[in-house]
């Protein structure tokens, strides 16, 4: 199974909208065959692993990290795939949480005479899969927010400047997050101050992340290089025909989701971004973004670099709350991950209480 994960492992940045998998078949103590799951449309990670072991598959055991698909989709469903092949044994670390499939591809093998396990290294496969498992249980991808700061917490000068926080392994390594992501989630105070692309670069990967613009006013101006290319969706929450009219002739996508504050409705675009079929957004905002995200409860988890260095306490701060009365109101964290990238640490944590 630990290899099953590493071969899943190989779709981090591909298989979107579809989970990670990966398999491996095994018959009298070796390996016969292996399979991943590349990207939509592709050949499942069972199909894979079939394939390469060919009449080796009969009488093997399957190794898989997901749980066979029950369901028509792109392609066959893998349950029947390897019943057809006359495999005896299967082994899967985590079931589907897609209703779909939800024990059903597990049912039917079972039915077939095959012999089922369950629940090995299935924290493993959860988690890499954890926006594909957000997505399909509550209908909103799993939200990370990237955040770089000082160490006293600041994220940028009183006037805007943040260029550059932290050293280049920290932003080297903070690609690869984007790299994983469906979605790059930024504010117009971002765009405003930074210009950013937010584009993976230093990562080699077959494709972009969407672009997201969370503008509630209409205020990005058209040559803003995050709308380069197209392919970049805008959220605002006013009806402005005749710009969205101009961004639309530009390829770019525009959502119109007001709140009674005439601001964008935040809990309102993630049910929006899940409908889109996205499983992962990456969040890299202004601290009153930031802010207001945790603030309406749409945040998993943290990703923070912090550099060693001091700025002050009229500079930014990671994310705009309200102020609390008493310490007990606070939001708690879990920290799951902490490790020196170049010379800033990077923690990850993750919000355990909304």
């Amino acid at each position: 199974m630990a290899r099953a994960l590493e071969l899943a492992q190989r779709g981090l940045y591909t298989t979107t909208p579809n989970p990670r998998v990966g398999c491996v078949l095994v018959r009298d103590g070796a390996i016969v065959g292996e399979g991943w799951h590349e990207r939509a449309g592709a050949p499942h990670a069972e199909a894979g692993a079939l394939q390469a072991a060919g009449a080796g598959a009969h009488g093997a055991t399957a190794y898989v990290s997901l749980e066979p698909c029950h369901h028509h989709g792109r392609t066959p469903p893998c349950d029947q795939a390897l019943i057809d092949a006359g495999v005896k044994r299967v082994v899967v670390a985590l079931t589907d949480p897609d209703p779909r499939t939800a024990g059903k591809g597990l049912a039917r093998l079972q039915h077939a005479g095959i012999e089922i396990a369950t629940g090995v290294l299935e924290d493993e496969a959860s988690e890499l899969n954890v926006g594909f498992v957000a997505r399909v249980t509550r209908g909103r991808p799993w939200v990370r927010m990237k955040i770089a700061a000082s160490l006293d917490g600041k994220t940028a000068l009183n006037n805007g400047a943040s260029r550059w926080i932290t050293g280049e392994a920290a932003r080297r390594d903070g690609h690869h997050w984007r790299a994983r992501a469906c979605a790059v989630l930024t504010g117009h105070g971002t765009v405003r101050d930074d210009d950013p692309q937010l584009t993976v670069r230093d990562v080699e990967t077959p494709r972009q992340p969407l672009r997201v613009v969370v503008d509630s006013r209409l205020e990005t101006p058209l040559h803003a290089r995050v709308l380069a290319g197209g392919g970049a969706l805008i959220v605002c929450a006013i009806e402005d025909k005749s710009k969205i009219a101009q961004l639309r002739d530009r390829s770019v996508d525009v959502v119109v989701l007001p709140n009674a504050a005439g601001k964008v409705e935040l809990f309102a675009l993630m049910e929006e971004l899940g409908r889109r079929e996205l499983n992962e957004v990456h969040v890299e905002g202004g601290h009153r973004l930031n802010g207001s995200l945790i603030n309406e409860g749409c945040v998993d988890e943290l990703l923070v670099y912090f550099a060693p260095c001091l700025i002050g306490d009229r500079a930014r701060g990671m994310a705009e709350l309200p102020e609390l009365s008493d310490l007990a109101s606070r939001r708690a964290l879990k920290i799951t991950d902490t490790r020196a990238v170049g010379d800033d640490l990077r923690i990850l944590a993750r919000i355990t209480k909304n």
